[in-house]
């Protein structure tokens, strides 16, 4: 399917009737960072969602499951600020979320309800809805926008992270973008973590909640960065229908083209939020093959990148294999001990759970580069998963020692 995909500029502006921009409004510490973006269609979309599943969410996430449920899945615009989470604040919080969705809604004379907020930052402080509410007076969306939009919402990341596809669907031309910010306080389970998708195609909204939420499995919900989820943690997905296709519903020609690319679009950002991890040096992909079933698959998988022990060896470039098995041992996967297998790289470290006669020079060779991938051989059936990690540095404590100052 990838060799089908035609790359695009523009990030979520690429889709047509989508405009975005973005302002300095001063939340940040830094008032000349723009800090509060806009996103907004010329119509109302067909609208799925995924959110962090974290019992203390923050309000902004609790907005945009009202408004969801009262406009019917459909949302016409989203309102992001970085540099404060809005989590924790309690009612004056949830009613600052309603509030930047009721400005935006008057600015452009739309529904309250079809406008979905998002917010992040630090916990547990209150926005300062004045600049909020200029900063959304200032911000001016336009057609090319959407790499301003996906430089505006970034925190502790280290750049912008967008990807714009176009694709055939049925004879007509669709295209897909996405945007993405995280690099700290990432172990989704729906984490900081947001993401918005936007797409021209005509899409029916269960078949469009049902792949979303299937794409974020295999993605978003197989990557750690540090092992904390989230209070902010969401995927929002507009359809416009502009492209002027049969509405894809799993059933009419071209939905396994959506469907390929939304997991594309989805897989492609999630890797680069573990690629951009707070002072990483090395994204790590985990391939568990031979697992008893898909949940241990991934049991096993996202144990291996939750593993700080093992994190710290791959940034030393130590091929200590020994932090792989008691990782996966702890994962709660079904397997035996005598069968396991493990590889850095090309290089067999471990058959039928006893160390092989490997070099360690050419082990840590296999950890030179800027990307590891270990493999793990559960040897308990047929069932595979790939996760996305990062290593463990002085940098992640350098940035999360000094994060509220």
């Amino acid at each position: 399917m990838a060799d089908e995909l035609r790359t695009l500029t523009g990030s979520v502006t690429a889709p047509r009737g989508f405009r975005a921009g973005s302002t300095a409004s001063g939340i940040k510490s830094d008032a000349s960072i723009k800090d509060l973006a806009l996103l907004i269609a010329d119509a109302p979309c067909t609208a799925a969602a995924t959110f962090t599943t974290s019992r203390t969410p923050a309000a902004p996430v609790l907005v945009c499951q009202e408004h969801l449920a009262a406009a019917g899945f459909q949302a016409q615009a989203v309102v992001v600020n970085s540099g404060n989470a809005n989590c924790s604040t309690g009612a004056p919080g949830l009613q600052d979320a309603r509030t930047m969705a009721q400005l935006v809604a008057e600015r452009f004379g739309i529904d309250p309800a079809l406008v979905m907020v998002s917010s992040t930052g630090i916990i547990g402080r209150r926005l300062p809805m004045d600049k909020v509410t200029a900063g959304i007076g200032h911000v001016e969306p336009v057609a090319d926008g959407g790499d301003a939009f996906s430089d505006a919402i970034l925190t502790t990341d280290t750049r912008a992270k967008k990807i714009a596809v176009e694709f055939t669907v049925d004879g007509k031309t669709v295209r897909l973008a996405g945007t993405t910010k995280g690099a700290g306080m990432i172990y989704p389970n729906m984490a900081t973590m947001l993401c918005y998708i936007t797409t021209d195609a005509a899409v029916e909204q269960r078949w469009l909640q049902e792949n979303l939420r299937a794409a974020v499995n295999d993605s978003f919900n197989m990557i750690c960065v540090d092992g904390d989820m989230s209070t902010n943690d969401t995927v929002i997905v507009m359809a416009n229908g502009q492209a002027g296709n049969p509405p894809c519903d799993g059933t009419t020609a071209g939905s396994a083209a959506f469907a390929a690319a939304l997991r594309h679009v989805t897989r492609y950002l999630a890797r680069e939020i573990a690629r951009d991890g707070e002072g990483m040096t090395k994204l790590m992909e985990v391939r568990v093959v031979n697992a008893a079933t898909d949940a241990d698959a991934r049991k096993a998988a996202r144990a291996v990148t939750l593993s700080p022990l093992w994190q710290c060896a791959l940034a030393g470039q130590d091929p200590n294999w020994g932090r792989i098995l008691a990782a996966i041992g702890a994962s709660g996967a079904d397997f035996q001990h005598d069968r396991v297998g493990i590889s850095l790289g090309s290089v067999q470290m471990v058959r039928d759970g006893l160390a092989t006669d490997f070099a360690r020079d050419d082990a840590a060779a296999q950890m030179a580069g800027d990307e590891v991938i270990i493999t793990v051989d559960l040897g308990a059936g047929t069932m595979g998963a790939t996760a996305w990690g990062c290593d463990l540095t002085h940098g992640y404590i350098d940035e999360n020692t000094l994060y509220t100052r």
